[in-house]
This record gives C-alpha cells, sequence and structure tokens, in this order.
C-alpha cells in the first residue's frame, strides 16, 4: 500500500512536471518500486543488528573475545538477511508494480549485471553505517536518539523518498556525495541505466571501504571501553 500511494503521488509529480530529473513516468515509477524493493535489504528504517541490546546487557563482551572478527561475523549475518529479505520482500513489490503501473524490465545482460554489483555494494554500505550507529551505543548509553537520526537520514539522503537528482544547486550535488546516496540512489540508476557504471562501482567501493574501515576502528575501540548496563 505504502508503495502505490508513493507511486501515484511521483506520477502526479512528474505529470506536472514531465522530464524531471532526468527522468520520464515509467522510470519515475520504477524508481518508486525499486527503491520499495530495498526497504528491507537495506533496513532504511534503521536497525537490523542486535549489536545494541547486546551492549546493554553486556553480551557483548563475549562477542569480543570470540576467535572471529566481530564486524566479519555480524557482516555475514547481515548479508545473509539481506539476501533473505531481497527475495521475501523485494521481489513482491516489484511484482506489484509491473501488473499496477508497468515498470520496466532491462534487457540488456549487462545492466543486470551491474544492477546486482550495485546492490550487492550498497548492502555493504548499509552495514557500514548502520554498524557504526550501533557501535555508538557504547558511548552513548541508548540507541533510541541515534536510530531516529540514522532512520531519517537514510530515508532523505539515500534516495528512498524522492529521487536526489530533484534537489537543485550545491545541496543536491552534497546529497549525490554522501554514503547515503551508494545505498539507494546509485543501484536504482544503475538499474535504469541512468548512471555510468564504473564511476558508480567506484563511488559505492569509496564509501564502503571507508566505512568498514571506520567500523574496525571502532571495533578497536569498544575493546578498551565496554560499557554493561545490567548484566
Amino acid at each position: 500500500m505504502f508503495g502505490v500511494l508513493r507511486a501515484y503521488i511521483l506520477i502526479a509529480l512528474w505529470q506536472a512536471r514531465p522530464g524531471l530529473a532526468g527522468y520520464d513516468m515509467t522510470d519515475a515509477v520504477t524508481f518508486c518500486f525499486i527503491t520499495q524493493a530495498f526497504i528491507g535489504p537495506m533496513q532504511l528504517f534503521g536497525g537490523g543488528l542486535s549489536i545494541p541490546e547486546r551492549i546493554r546487557s553486556g553480551d557483548i563482551a563475549l562477542d569480543l573475545v570470540r576467535p572471529a572478527s566481530l564486524q566479519l561475523w555480524t557482516l555475514a549475518e547481515d548479508v545473509g538477511r539481506a539476501a533473505y529479505l531481497f527475495v521475501v520482500r523485494g521481489a513482491p513489490p516489484m511484482l506489484v508494480g509491473a501488473v499496477m503501473f508497468g515498470i520496466l524490465f532491462p534487457t540488456d545482460p549487462g545492466r543486470w549485471l551491474a544492477f546486482l554489483a550495485g546492490f550487492a555494494i550498497a548492502v555493504v554500505v548499509s552495514f557500514g553505517w548502520r554498524y557504526l550507529t550501533a557501535l555508538s551505543v557504547c558511548w552513548l548509553l541508548d540507541d533510541r536518539g541515534i536510530a531516529i537520526l540514522s532512520m531519517v537520514l537514510m530515508t532523505f539522503f539515500s534516495g528512498m523518498m524522492l529521487p536526489l537528482h530533484i534537489f537543485p544547486g550545491w545541496f543536491g550535488e552534497l546529497a549525490r556525495a554522501l554514503p547515503w546516496a551508494a545505498m539507494v540512489q546509485v543501484p536504482t540508476d544503475l538499474y535504469l541505466g541512468k548512471a555510468p557504471v564504473l564511476e558508480s562501482l567506484a563511488f559505492q567501493a569509496f564509501w564502503a571501504v571507508v566505512l568498514l574501515g571506520l567500523g574496525a576502528l571502532g571495533t578497536r575501540a569498544i575493546r578498551h571501553k565496554v560499557v554493561i548496563q545490567g548484566g
């Protein structure tokens, strides 16, 4: 239902402004249902990781002494979760959009490969951001405020609500350069054939490396500062 409502809003917008952001009407509706399919895999409303609860319970202390990297182990779990949700929660909205509105399906195998590569890297970028947010509980003690802030940033600056190409001037350039754009806007543009493949994948890979690197530093830091609440 949310996807259908979004689709009609975008249809009204593109009827008033044809060709807005370089999309035609079909592109805009396809954008709606592709991004709708990303909600579960990318955890665009936040969460998806058990680290905050394990910090509060004190179980994080056990995680840190296991003979496996906390970050890589959590990433493996999150990739499995994202793959599952892409199939069971991502595909149905796309099928609904295809039946009701006639969304685009690329016929070029190269575009599908570019999209799948972009989607895979987007999952890693999403994990990298949410992992940093989860680790912050060690210092903030309560994750509710940072979780709400993260949700706002992810939904607005990822392109979930509206294509980032709509934003004008320096604000639009900034939005498209931030890591959240790599989660939704970039893989969606790869699907639509609206972005250069190599540059887009390099942009996503850059933010994946940066966020994973910061996550590794954060993991090292919490080994020296583990705050156990109630455990």
